[in-house]
C-alpha cells in the first residue's frame, strides 16, 4: 500500500511540490481541528478554578474564548480549502497528460504491438485504468497519507499533556499498520486476478458489440451472450472473494484502533483519579480518543483500491515501455519520392508473408498491385508506411531507408485510402480535414467535389457539420469510401496508396472517382491495390503478387501477352465484368 503511494508520488512529477504542500495543509488543518478541544479544556479549567475561588474570571474572557474558537474553526476550513486546492486537481491534470502521452506512444509502436496485446487490455488501460488514476489516485493518497498526518498531529497534541497516552496511541497505530499491511498483501494477490477478469469482461463486451450484426443475422444471441454472462459471473466471484479475504484483516485493524482508544481513556482516568491529571484535561483526552483514529480507521477503504491502482500502473508502464518503431529515426524531408523494395522479407511471428520482394516505382509513376487474397498486397503497403518493420532487406523512399524516418515525417508524405474505411465519430468536415486540420473551407469543399461526395453531404441535415456515427456507421459503404478519398485528396501528399479504394463505389460514380484520382495523382507516386481492370490497366507498371513473391512485372499490354497469373486474373475479370482483351 505504501509502496503504491510512493509510486503515485513519483507519478505526479512536476506536481509533486503541490502534493507535499497539500500534506502540510492537511497537518495544519488537523492542528486547527484540535485547537477548539484544547481551548475548551483550558477555559473549563479556568471556570473550575474560578468556582473554587482560586482565580477570578472576568467577563472579557468569554469574548476571548469566542474569538479563539472562531479563529480555530476559520483556520481549519482555510487549510482544508488550501489542501483541496493544491491536491484535488493534480490527478485530473496529470491523467490528461498521460492520455496524450499514451496516444503518442501508440502512434509510434509497430502494429505488431496490437497483434501481441489483447485489444481489451489496451482499451482498458487507456480508459478504465486511467479513470482509476483520475478518480482515486489523489483521493486514496489523501485517505492514507492524510490519515497518518492526522494521527501524527493528534499524537503530538497528546504528548503535550500525557506522554503515556501518546505511547498507547502510537502502539495502536503500529498494530493497525501491521494488519493493513497483511490486507495489502492479500489485495495485491487478488488485484492481479481482478485485473485479468476486468480485461476479459471488457474484451467480451467489445466483441459482442462489434459482432452484434452477425449475432442477430445468425440468431445466436444465446451463444454470444453466454460469453458476457460468464465474464460477469467471474468478475462478481473475484469481487466477492476480495471482500471476504480482507474482512478479518480489516476487523483486526479496527480492533487495534478501538483498543488504543479505550487504553487512552483508561490511562487518562487512572491519572485523573490519582491527581496527576486535571478533570478538563481528562475530558479533552477522552474526546481525543474518539477522534484520534477516525481517519486511520478509514484507511482500509483505500487498501484494495491502492492495489487496483498498482495493477493499473503496471499495465500503463507496460505500454510506456513499448519499443518505438522509430526510436533512432529523425525528421527527413526527401528531395524525391521514388520507392524501392530491395529483397524485402516479412512475416507475422512465425508465418512468412513476403519473401525476397524487389521492385522500383519511379517518382510520379503509377504501380498497381494485383494478386489473390492473402498473397501479401496490403502487407507491402503497410511496410511502406512502416506500420511494421521488415525482417529482411530494405525499403527506401527518395533514397532514404524508411527506418531512418520518424513515423510522422514518413507518413506526412503518404496519403492512404484503406479498403476498410474508418471514420471518426465527429463531423464530416473534421473527418475530411483529418490529414490537414488547417485547410480552408474552399480547399475542403474542392476535395469533396473531386471525390464526388459534395452532393450527398449537402443533402444531409447539417451538411458538412453533420456528425456521423462511430466508424461511419450512419453512412453507406460507398459514401464512407468517398469521404476517405476526399481526405486523401485534401492531404495532397506526394505518395498515394489506394487499397481497394473503389471497392465500395457504385458504377455510376466510379468513372468520376477514377477521373478525380487521376487528376490528384498527376506528378505523384501512386500505389494502388485493385481487382477491377479499369483501375489498373493504365498503370505504368503492374506487380503481380502470389504467395508473398513478385511473380510478374510489366504493363497491362505486356502481361496479357504472356501466360501467367496476370492473364488468369484478366480472364477471370472478363467473365465477371464483361471485358474483352484488346
Amino acid at each position: 500500500m505504501f509502496k503504491t503511494v510512493k509510486r503515485i508520488i513519483r507519478w505526479t512529477g512536476e506536481y509533486k511540490k503541490r502534493l507535499y504542500m497539500g500534506f502540510l495543509w492537511s497537518f495544519l488543518q488537523t492542528m486547527f481541528a484540535a485547537l477548539p478541544v484544547m481551548g475548551a479544556a483550558y477555559f473549563l479549567d479556568l471556570m473550575i478554578k474560578d468556582s473554587r475561588g482560586e482565580i477570578e474570571m472576568k467577563p472579557v474572557m468569554a469574548l476571548y474564548a469566542l474569538i479563539f474558537m472562531v479563529f480555530s474553526i476559520a483556520g481549519r476550513f482555510l487549510f482544508s480549502y488550501l489542501r483541496a486546492t493544491y491536491q484535488e486537481s493534480i490527478a485530473y491534470e496529470k491523467t490528461a497528460q498521460e492520455r496524450i502521452e499514451i496516444g503518442n506512444i501508440l502512434k509510434r509502436v509497430s502494429l505488431g504491438f496490437f497483434d501481441k496485446n489483447n485489444t481489451g487490455e489496451i482499451a482498458g488501460a487507456v480508459t478504465t485504468d486511467l479513470s482509476v488514476y483520475e478518480l482515486y489516485a489523489m483521493k486514496m493518497t489523501d485517505v492514507i497519507i492524510g490519515a497518518y498526518v492526522h494521527v501524527a498531529a493528534m499524537i503530538l497534541c497528546l504528548l503535550l499533556f500525557c506522554w503515556q497516552a501518546a505511547l498507547i496511541a502510537l502502539a495502536g497505530v503500529a498494530l493497525s499498520a501491521f494488519f493493513l499491511h497483511l490486507m495489502s498483501l492479500s489485495s495485491y494477490k487478488n488485484s492481479i486476478v481482478h485485473q485479468k477478469a476486468q480485461n476479459t469482461l471488457i474484451t467480451s463486451v467489445i466483441e459482442f458489440i462489434r459482432g452484434i450484426a452477425v449475432v442477430k443475422a445468425y440468431g445466436q444471441e444465446g451463444v454470444s451472450v453466454q460469453g458476457i454472462r460468464d465474464a460477469f459471473r467471474e468478475h462478481r466471484r473475484i469481487n466477492i472473494k476480495i471482500e471476504l479475504d480482507y474482512v478479518w484483516c480489516n476487523g483486526l485493524h479496527q480492533l487495534s484502533c478501538k483498543l488504543a482508544s479505550v487504553g487512552i481513556v483508561l490511562m487518562s482516568a487512572y491519572l485523573c483519579i490519582y491527581g496527576e491529571m486535571t478533570l478538563p484535561i481528562f475530558l479533552m483526552m477522552a474526546i481525543f480518543s474518539f477522534t484520534l483514529f477516525s481517519r486511520v480507521e478509514q484507511v482500509q477503504n483505500g487498501a484494495h483500491t491502492m492495489q487496483l491502482i498498482e495493477a493499473a500502473m503496471d499495465k500503463l508502464d507496460m505500454i510506456k515501455q513499448a519499443e518505438f518503431i522509430d526510436t533512432d529515426a529523425k525528421e527527413i524531408c526527401p528531395e524525391r519520392y521514388d520507392i524501392t523494395f530491395d529483397h524485402v522479407s516479412f512475416g507475422y511471428d512465425k508465418r512468412s508473408v513476403l519473401s525476397d520482394v524487389s521492385f522500383h516505382i519511379p517518382q510520379g509513376s503509377t504501380a498497381a498491385i494485383v494478386g489473390p487474397s492473402g498473397s501479401g498486397k496490403t502487407t507491402i503497403c503497410n511496410l511502406l508506411a512502416r506500420f511494421y518493420d521488415v525482417n529482411g532487406g530494405k525499403i527506401t523512399v527518395g533514397g532514404h531507408d524508411v527506418r531512418e524516418f520518424t513515423c510522422d515525417s514518413l507518413l506526412s508524405n503518404i496519403s492512404m485510402v484503406f479498403q476498410n474505411v474508418y471514420l471518426f465519430h465527429d463531423t464530416i468536415r473534421n473527418n475530411i480535414c483529418f490529414g490537414k486540420p488547417d485547410a480552408t473551407e474552399e480547399e475542403m469543399r474542392k476535395a469533396a467535389e473531386k471525390a464526388c461526395c459534395h452532393e450527398f453531404i449537402m443533402a444531409l441535415p447539417d451538411g458538412y457539420d453533420t456528425v456521423i456515427g462511430e466508424g461511419g456507421g450512419t453512412l453507406s459503404g460507398g459514401e464512407k469510401q468517398r469521404i476517405s478519398i476526399a481526405r486523401a485528396i485534401l492531404k495532397n501528399a506526394p505518395i498515394v496508396i489506394l487499397d481497394e479504394a473503389t471497392a465500395s463505389i457504385d458504377p455510376e460514380n466510379e468513372h468520376l472517382i477514377q477521373a478525380a484520382i487521376s487528376e490528384l495523382t498527376k506528378g505523384k507516386t501512386l500505389i494502388t491495390i485493385a481487382h477491377r481492370l479499369a483501375t489498373i490497366e493504365n498503370a505504368d507498371q503492374i506487380l503481380v503478387v502470389d504467395e508473398g513473391r513478385i511473380v510478374q512485372k510489366g504493363t497491362h499490354r505486356e502481361l496479357i501477352g504472356q501466360e501467367g497469373k496476370y492473364l488468369d486474373f484478366v480472364r477471370a475479370r472478363e467473365q465477371t465484368e464483361g471485358w474483352q482483351i484488346q
